[in-house]
């Protein structure tokens, strides 16, 4: 009887238990793709279980294994729309927010946050679209909604403590405030309406979106 070592099984059985997982995250993506364009194309409501595991190319039991409800499925499909990846990282510790925090002046800190808020949103901007108009009837939906609007808040107020580190606001204007105007350039409603009903490209939304900030919360910005 031949005899295998005990290194050669337990090599033998890492090299099985990393494919496996290997092939576990690649179906996980490829359903989260499917789910992505499906949400977009037909909206979250008339998107079925059946509809993405089909678009995914394997089972519904798949699906429903790996991401349990549709409702958990769709915060997983918006993280890593907003992110890029499905790395478990907070956006703001991620090496694009080490870069902005880098930058000396103003214009610099705005200019790459306004390139990473581009990609971001030419990915989650639809979806987050298809969020809304589903949370209006479901429970579920309305709670990851306003998750992800506390999130944008939250990222709003870096990019005002960012401001505040390199200049003053304009009198009058408190940090609170600040936040909400920042806030509420960063909506997915906003970038949608431009980009898709007013036909700006997604280099001209960054471009606004840093000069916006700069004129309406610097105090040393020009006023057009």
């Amino acid at each position: 009887m031949s005899h295998v070592p005990p290194d050669s099984l337990t090599r033998k059985r890492a090299y099985v238990s990393a494919a496996r997982n290997q092939q576990a995250r690649h179906t996980r993506l490829r359903v989260i793709d499917a789910a992505s364009r499906l949400f977009v194309e037909r909206g979250y409501a008339t998107t079925t279980m059946r509809a993405i595991a089909a678009e995914a190319g394997v089972s519904i039991p798949t699906v429903e294994l790996l991401f349990g409800t549709k409702a958990q499925l769709l915060h997983v499909v918006l993280d890593v729309a907003i992110a890029g990846d499905d790395e478990p990282i907070p956006m703001l510790s991620r090496a694009w927010a080490d870069d902005a925090q880098s930058q000396d002046d103003v214009a610099g800190f705005l200019s790459a946050v306004a390139e990473v808020l581009r990609e971001s949103q030419l990915r989650s901007a639809g979806i987050m679209l298809a969020a809304y108009e589903a949370a209006t009837a479901d429970p579920d939906i309305h709670v990851l909604v306003a998750d992800r609007e506390l999130q944008r808040e939250r990222t709003a107020g870096w990019i005002v403590d960012g401001v505040l580190g390199r200049a003053s606001l304009r009198v009058g204007l408190d940090r609170a405030a600040a936040i909400e105007t920042v806030w509420m350039l960063m909506d997915p409603v906003v970038f949608s309406r431009l980009t898709r009903h007013r036909g700006w490209s997604p280099e001209r939304y960054a471009t606004w979106f840093a000069d916006s900030v700069a004129q309406l919360l610097v105090a040393s910005s020009p006023r057009s």
